[in-house]
Formats: structure tokens, C-alpha cells, sequence
């Protein structure tokens, strides 16, 4: 067609992607931010984040989502960042270990609560083997409200297992992008395993581990499915306090406001990750 023509190839490719965001990012994101600062009488007001601060439970939620993801991120950083070293050697069956390791990447997060539910619960899969060994004479509880520190560990758990393969798929197709000349010069000179690792692959692997931060970040932000399950109301994070505005309390702006304090965050995060993990080229077109 000759309009089609007229429009140039880079648009052609991005317009299917800015569609979507339209529809699934920029809409919903106008819809919701109308809610916040709206009052029933759509008059513009600061009401609904002055309730959602003032909820008994936000201190709770914003110390929860903040210590969750200070917990998971790294350990899941280090772990794929281990796994993706090992597939990246291409010894025989690296291929099969790439497959059983990404697994958990086909299972929904609600699936994942339930599969670690059925672990930690008092009849579960772990008091049984603790008791069947002789451990246990009666079964711990894990997930009880007497019992916060094991609940979050059961949590952080339950989302390092799921959410672990998605950072290594990224950190593998980062090491894989690195040219053997580097590795090679770097043996020639006699470098060890640990001074590759520190000065040649990490630095190469910087935009990699920068994009695998910002999107693991983000997600971790919105985890809901494994405290939902796991944990209820008895762990409150921004996620499930705004799922609760809006189903229980019936309050779409109070959740509303919720889902905006999650952008908020995910978006300093954002911000810092760009910032800290910035590559030479990007600090000399900065300076």
C-alpha cells in the first residue's frame, strides 16, 4: 500500500509493541491514576493516598515488600548467575540441566504457592520426612503468624525456585554474546577462574545483569500468588493490600493509589539499577 510505504521501516517494526503498550500499559495506567486522585465526585484529591498511608496495615506492607525484595533479588542474582556459568561451559548434557532448570519458568506463581504450600504446611512434605527420620516427635509450624521469620523464608523460597531460571535465561544469552577472544586473551596472560569472572565477564555482563535486575525487580514488586497462598493477610505487602481494596473493602481508588505506589517504586528501582550498573560507554556519553 503506498501509505505503508511512506511510513518508515523502524516504525512498521515498533508499531505492534506500541499497540500493545497502549492498550495494556498506557490505558490501564491513565484509568488507574484517574482513580487515585479522584474523589467519588470526580474532584481532584490527595484522600485516597492520605487513607491508604493511615491504613493499619501500610507500615506492614511497605516493610514487607522492601525486605522480600532485598532478599530475593540477590540470592536469585547469585544463583542464575552460577547456573548460567555452568550451561555457558556447553559440557555434555548442559542442555538437559538447561531444561530441567527452567522448569519452573512454565509455572504460574499461584501454581508455585501451592506446590511450597503443600511443603511447609503441618502435615506437609518436610514434617513428614523430619518425622519419618526420627527428627520431629510433633510437627513445626512454619506458616503461622508466631512464626514470621519461617513464613518469609518459605516465601522467599517459593519465589527463588520459580522465579530464579527467568535470570539465568537472560545472563545466558549475555554470556553467550561475549567473544572468546576475551576468555582466550585472558588465559594467555594467566588470569584464574575468579579474575575472568571479576574482571572480564562481569564488566561484558553489566547490560545483561542490568536488564535482568529492572524486569526481576519489577515483577518482584507485584508477587502476590506465593503470599496469597502461603501467608494471606498475616504477611501484608503493597500487591495484596491493594488486591484487598479492591475485592474485600470494595475500594477500587484506595487500590488504586496502591497500584501507583507500586509504579513509584518500581520505577526509583529502575532509576537506581540504571544508574549504579551504567556501562563506560554510557557514563562517557553522559560526561
Amino acid at each position: 500500500m503506498p501509505l505503508l510505504r511512506k511510513i518508515p521501516l523502524p516504525v512498521l517494526l515498533l508499531s505492534p509493541t506500541l499497540v500493545f503498550l497502549t492498550l495494556f500499559f498506557l490505558i490501564p495506567l491513565i484509568q488507574v491514576s484517574g482513580l487515585a486522585f479522584q474523589s467519588q465526585d470526580s474532584v481532584f484529591t490527595l484522600a485516597n493516598f492520605e487513607r491508604m498511608v493511615r491504613d493499619i496495615y501500610f507500615d506492614s506492607a511497605l516493610r514487607n515488600t522492601v525486605v522480600l525484595l532485598i532478599l530475593i533479588i540477590p540470592v536469585q542474582l547469585v544463583l542464575a548467575f552460577g547456573a548460567a556459568l555452568i550451561v555457558n561451559q556447553r559440557f555434555r548434557g548442559s542442555t538437559f540441566f538447561l531444561y530441567i532448570y527452567a522448569i519452573p519458568l512454565g509455572i504460574s506463581d499461584l501454581a508455585a504457592g501451592l506446590i511450597w504450600l503443600s511443603i511447609f504446611t503441618e502435615r506437609g512434605y518436610l514434617n513428614s520426612l523430619m518425622h519419618n527420620l526420627g527428627v520431629l516427635e510433633r510437627p513445626l509450624i512454619f506458616l503461622s503468624s508466631l512464626t514470621p521469620k519461617w513464613m518469609i523464608a518459605a516465601i522467599v523460597l517459593t519465589e527463588v525456585w520459580r522465579a530464579t531460571p527467568l535470570v539465568m535465561v537472560i545472563l545466558l544469552s549475555g554470556l553467550q554474546m561475549i567473544a572468546k577472544d576475551y576468555i582466550e586473551a585472558a588465559d594467555t596472560f594467566g588470569c584464574s577462574w575468579w579474575q575472568k569472572v571479576r574482571y572480564v565477564i562481569l564488566p561484558l555482563l553489566k547490560p545483561s545483569i542490568q536488564s535482568a535486575l529492572i524486569m526481576r525487580t519489577m515483577l518482584a514488586f507485584q508477587m502476590f500468588g506465593p503470599i496469597l497462598v502461603l501467608a494471606g493477610r498475616q504477611l501484608p505487602v503493597f500487591a495484596s493490600e491493594s488486591y484487598y481494596w479492591y475485592t474485600t473493602v470494595r475500594n477500587p481508588r484506595v487500590a488504586a493509589a496502591y497500584a501507583l505506589m507500586l509504579m513509584a517504586l518500581s520505577l526509583v528501582a529502575t532509576w537506581i539499577y540504571l544508574v549504579v550498573l551504567r556501562t563506560r560507554e554510557e557514563q562517557v556519553g553522559v560526561m
